[in-house]
């Protein structure tokens, strides 16, 4: 959708002779996007044509830095087999070099602040980090007794300390829709798991104990509900090969109690000073890396399209991320400066405006090509009411 903003295309006019009008359909949002872009510093904004003739698929890897409000302010490119972790120590010594900072709060996920990785970057002078534990460590407080699932409240953050990891609070967070999106996941793969082995024990040729525990190991694996599910084979000793051995199977409900008590349950870690930064302030920070899962749901998913590719040289790849982030900055500005428009537009299904409701509707104003006996001249309709109120709020004109 912006990218049919951004190329700004008029159709040619035809003879003179006759009259014709002809429109540009993304006029008006085209110009409000472009007025934008200038007003923020983004004067000329690239198109990328997809190529037909392209068909192999490759992987990179993108790596996106935002501030606290989510608004991108750089990205690399960083070929397909890198490990997201590995990036994190070249990333914050480029970050205190080209805007020479002294203090830095780094913010990552269990995937890119892993155990590892923290102690590699404890040593950097001025550098704290704020991530969320993973599964197995937060088991293992459980086997420890420092943490019980009564503890993990929905509105209140209980904070508690590690005598193994002094300096380092634990912030013990709960959300409900998290909660409830695992529990109906696990119910559900369970009851694939199930039905699985109903099939498998209802297998009526001659086979092995061994093929069937492959079967069942395959299954378990696929939906990974092994742990939950307690399975046995009664052989039939008469025959190795035979129809007559026995897929026995059963839940195992205390396992599956306890991982239904931490649903949606998670633990904020920091090494950031208490006097430095609170712990409301650190669960915030923590939650503010939504703002960059939006931000690569918008280049990849929704209105920017990063994907496909068409383009080979590393050199174009890495200009074709650029501009889509530097189309992502301009968006960023146009969602924070509508955000008034957005806040009365309604909640969930009902909402009535988004990004693309915006640019569509200002799309409705239309530049006509106007041609008659020799003359012509550009038309463009008064804008309504409406459109009148979101140029308003963008600060821009058509």
């Amino acid at each position: 959708m912006l990218q049919l903003a951004f190329r700004g295309l008029v159709a040619p006019v035809g003879s003179p002779e006759t009259l014709r009008i002809l429109s540009s359909r993304e006029f008006g949002a085209s110009n409000a996007l472009l007025h934008l872009a200038k007003d923020i510093g983004l004067h000329h904004i690239l198109y990328s044509r997809s190529q037909p003739w392209v068909k192999a698929a490759l992987a990179m890897v993108i790596g996106l830095l935002c501030n606290t409000q989510g608004c991108p302010v750089g990205c690399e490119v960083f070929k397909g087999n890198t490990n997201d972790a590995t990036t994190v120590a070249g990333k914050i010594d480029e970050l205190r070099h080209s805007y020479d900072l002294k203090r830095i709060i780094f913010v990552g996920d269990r995937g890119m602040l892993t155990a590892a990785r923290r102690k590699d970057l404890s040593g950097i002078e001025g550098l704290a980090t704020i991530s969320a534990l993973t599964h197995g460590e937060l088991a293992e407080l459980i086997k420890r007794a420092l943490v019980e699932p009564e503890l993990f409240d929905e509105n209140n953050i209980v904070e508690i300390s590690d005598p193994e990891k002094e300096g380092e609070p634990y912030c013990l967070c709960r959300n409900p829709v998290t909660a409830a999106s695992e529990t109906e996941r696990r119910r559900r793969l369970i009851t694939l798991s199930e039905e699985g082995l109903a099939k498998i024990a209802a297998y009526k040729q001659t086979t092995t104990v061994e093929i069937l525990g492959a079967r069942i190991g395959k299954l378990l694996a696929k939906y990974k509900m092994g742990k939950f599910i307690i399975w046995e084979i009664e052989s039939d000793r008469a025959a190795k090969k035979s129809r007559g051995h026995r897929v026995k199977w059963r839940i195992d409900e205390e396992k599956a109690k306890r991982e239904l008590d931490l649903d949606g349950c998670y633990i904020i870690r920091t090494d950031v000073p208490e006097e430095e930064m609170s712990t409301k302030e650190t669960v915030a920070g923590y939650k503010s890396l939504g703002n960059v899962e939006r931000a690569f749901r918008s280049l990849k998913t929704a209105h920017l399209e990063i994907r496909p590719i068409y383009h080979k040289s590393d050199d174009r790849i890495k200009g074709h991320i650029f501009m889509c982030m530097l189309a992502y900055y301009l968006e960023w500005h146009m969602i924070e400066r509508r955000r008034p428009f957005l806040e009365r537009a309604g909640e969930g299904s009902d909402r009535r405006w988004t990004v693309a409701g915006v640019i569509a509707r200002l799309g409705q104003i239309q530049r006509n090509r106007v041609s008659l006996h020799g003359i012509e001249f550009d038309q463009i309709p008064e804008a309504d009411e409406e459109q009148k109120e979101i140029l308003t709020l963008l600060k821009t004109a058509v």
